[in-house]
């Protein structure tokens, strides 16, 4: 029984092999992930809006083709399409990045994501009020005008606490990169974690990048949580003076 526990402790535990994994995970992998998170993000929000846009079009012709788009990108496995774009792309003769893997990984998981940041958006536009879109179609502006000065900058602040927590879940995605074979200095978290892991027969390496992981995710998420809360609730009452 205690040689089972201890076993099982040295597979996932091990001190040193985490001590020996964490130097290079939070010099390389750290970096790397919240840059391919930030690039992934930009790319995911600004299609993201594009798409929420068209979403919200009253043309079937626009509408339908974005509907496609975001029910195909949320409805394959991530991994799956990492692999599509990463691999395919270049194998398809369109080199995008010439041989930077790292943009294609940017551009895979911006894509899928692109999806997720539209349902976003589309969900905080429709919940700006109807009588002020109508205010601003009365005084003669045109739909674009309404949605860029009306819908826009009301439904923005509303998206806020969904898109930082869809911005963890970008985090989380990264590890989906290690399908494309990224050079030594562009590994993310997880693939210097899972080399390490082969090479010593041993997970607990898999283990301190989970932990790393951890104290980026669960902190945001809770921040995210309280901020959608007091948004929610409205600004607190000042309280009254007593003259």
């Amino acid at each position: 029984m205690l040689e089972g526990l201890h076993q099982i402790f040295n597979t996932f535990f091990n001190p040193g092999l985490i001590a020996h994994a964490l130097p290079e995970i939070l010099a390389v992998g750290l970096p790397n992930t919240l840059l391919l998170s930030a690039f992934a993000s930009v790319i995911g929000i600004m299609l993201g809006l594009f798409v929420a846009a068209g979403l919200l079009s009253g043309h079937r012709g626009v509408h339908l083709p974005c509907r496609g788009y975001v029910d195909i990108l949320r409805g394959l496995p991530h991994i799956l399409t990492v692999y599509l774009i990463g691999q395919g792309l270049p194998l398809a003769g369109l080199s995008l990045f010439g041989g930077n893997t790292y943009g294609y990984a940017a551009l895979a998981i911006g894509l899928i994501e692109s999806a997720y940041f539209a349902e976003i958006f589309r969900a905080g536009f429709q919940s700006v009020e109807r009588g002020q879109v109508e205010a601003g179609r009365s005084t003669g502006m045109s739909q674009l005008q309404v949605m860029l000065h009306i819908i826009i900058p009301q439904g923005a602040r509303r998206v806020l606490p969904p898109l930082t927590g869809q911005f963890i879940l970008v985090v989380k995605a990264t590890s989906l990169v290690y399908l494309l074979g990224l050079t030594a200095s562009q590994r993310e978290m997880f693939a210097i974690a899972q080399d390490s892991a082969i090479n010593n027969a041993n997970l607990s390496p898999l283990t301190a990048a989970g932990l790393v992981y951890l104290a980026l995710t669960v902190p945001m998420t809770y921040a995210v949580n309280a901020w959608d809360r007091r948004l929610r609730s409205g600004p607190s009452p000042r309280p009254i003076e007593a003259d």
